[in-house]
């Protein structure tokens, strides 16, 4: 560990002065340095929210199911199998034998129990350790037991068809209660689970070390640590890459790619289920009116955002569902036109010509794409339509603490970005009535439309695809019309790799997954 600690020294020592004197580093051999977007909230995963958080904790975690890298599709980690009963609301895993947690713990089904429970019951002894803004993956969850040692069984209240997949998401990751008694709320601060690399070290603003778990049932990985560093300006980001104080760099600025296309470097891009929207205020003022949610779709030009500020990173959006679900995917809506002659009408009918609004932007976060540019430029297209708009800047962990407990009182409007698992994910915890913030959910600008709820209950509950697809199709034709967002673009994900870097690949899940990665 503490040849580990030195050599985390020694890069970010080298990385500072390459930054000053341009002088080129060099990461230790076998660690790999990976610049990140942000700090992490916490490093319990049932805690967070944020892809930023979640890159780093698919390392130190399993759980008992996992997508299989490259897809959606769940395969097994630390169940072995699992048996769904008749009726879909009863699933019994068998478990892995002889898994250690971090803390050397053992690993079995009354740990499974403890997890869930401490999430799910409010009367649960280590409850308070949370926040769980994510439980609602699990809403459905009725019971959890601990049949025997190496078996659990979950009992659901419905049948429940996207919780295999939710199993899959952080959420779901299963942590050491050991470690949970030991240090209670600063859990998150002193992690252990059973993943592939074991927690060293977290240095606020500077770096989150882990370090390889040589017992790791599925293989030990090949390097010896991972460094996570923070950094949330993307353009020194960009020169720490280029610098060679990184080995990975994730979510590159767009006018930034080009340079990593080659000349030492690999690029990787890939599609995936992500939306960047704008949280409309339609419980107050003026985006109470929907013909002023409309204007809104209307008045910004999408089209010039994704191809001159994005500079092609991304595509214009249609709706709250990302084209990569294909499946769930509404064809048949195309996105808002860019018409401001359309949207000033719209504005006269509602009597809102000169609306003043208040608009959140973040410095940067978990797939905000460039969030200050694009933030800019939607202020001067809604100034061309009459509207005034004063923009609020916060860094991202303060920004989410302003808009995840709703804009009632505070702001008209707010950037945001998603990547979910399943088609479900995002309009049930942002769009629901019952996502409410007030509710627990994160329906931050409390839209509510009692057919979309109808549909979003049945949509979960049915195991027939099919009839899943047309409900969401449903679903999406009635927020179309609703605009309780502004859909602005459906990002394709990125990072560099220095070339000294082997077997990296991205997932359509946004998360690094480091096992298999050589340097």
């Amino acid at each position: 560990m503490k040849i580990i600690s030195k050599l985390v020294k020694g890069v970010l020592a080298a990385a500072l002065v390459s930054s000053a004197a341009t002088v080129v580093a060099q990461t230790p051999p076998n660690v790999l340095v990976v610049g990140q977007i942000a700090e992490p909230k916490s490093l319990d995963p049932q805690a967070v929210t944020a892809v930023n958080d979640f890159r780093i904790l698919m390392n130190m975690y399993d759980g008992l199911v996992r997508y299989k890298s490259g897809t959606l599709e769940v395969e097994p980690a630390l169940a072995t199998s699992w048996t769904i009963s008749e009726d879909g609301t009863e699933y019994t895993f068998k478990l892995r034998d002889g898994v250690k947690f971090h803390d050397g713990t053992d690993f079995d089904a009354a740990d499974v129990e403890f997890n869930f429970d401490r999430m799910l019951d409010e009367k649960h002894p280590y409850h308070h350790t949370g926040p769980f803004p994510l439980s609602f993956f699990f809403s459905a969850v009725e019971d959890v037991e601990a049949v025997d040692a190496s078996t659990v069984r979950f009992k659901l209240n419905a049948p429940y068809a996207p919780f295999l997949s939710n199993l899959a998401y952080p959420t779901g990751l299963i942590v050491s209660p050991e470690s949970v008694k030991k240090h209670d709320k600063d859990f998150g601060r002193n992690p252990s689970g059973t993943g592939a690399f074991k927690f060293a070290e977290w240095e606020s603003n500077a770096k989150v070390v882990v370090t390889r778990n040589a017992d790791y049932w599925d293989g030990a990985p090949s390097l010896e640590a991972v460094v996570f560093r923070p950094i949330t300006d993307g353009n020194t980001r960009v020169a720490e890459m280029l610098s060679g104080g990184l080995d990975v760099m994730v979510e590159i600025p767009p006018d930034s790619v080009a340079q990593f296309n080659g000349n030492g470097f690999k690029l990787l891009e890939q599609a995936g289920p992500h939306l960047w929207f704008l949280i409309l205020n339609a419980k107050e003022g003026p985006f109470a009116d929907k013909r002023v949610r409309q204007a809104i779709n209307y008045a910004i030009d999408k089209k010039s955002l994704v191809e001159q500020v994005l500079q092609g990173t991304a595509e214009v959006a249609s709706g709250p569902t990302p084209p990569a679900f294909s499946w769930a995917y509404n064809e048949n809506l195309q996105p808002y036109p860019y018409n401001p002659e359309k949207a000033k009408q719209l504005l006269r009918e509602a009597g809102q010509e000169n609306a003043s609004l208040t608009f959140y932007v973040t410095e940067g976060g978990s797939g905000m794409l460039d969030p200050v540019p694009m933030g800019t430029a939607i202020q001067a297209d809604l100034a061309k339509i009459g509207v005034d708009v004063k923009i609020e800047t916060y860094e991202w962990n303060t920004f989410l603490g302003k808009v995840n407990p709703g804009l009632e009182g505070k702001a008209d409007m707010a950037e945001m970005a998603w990547m979910t698992n399943d088609p479900d994910t995002l309009p049930y915890l942002a769009l629901r009535t019952g996502a409410w913030p007030d509710k627990g959910g994160f329906n931050s600008g409390y839209y509510s439309n009692p057919e979309v709820d109808k549909l979003l209950e049945a949509a979960r509950q049915s195991t027939d695809q099919a009839e899943r697809a047309k409900l969401y199709q449903q679903m999406q034709e009635i927020v179309y019309e609703d605009a309780p967002w502004a859909f602005i673009a459906n990002w394709k994900q990125n990072a560099a790799t220095s070339d000294a870097v082997k077997d990296f690949e991205l997932q359509p899940s946004f998360f690094l997954l480091l096992k298999d990665v050589k340097k």
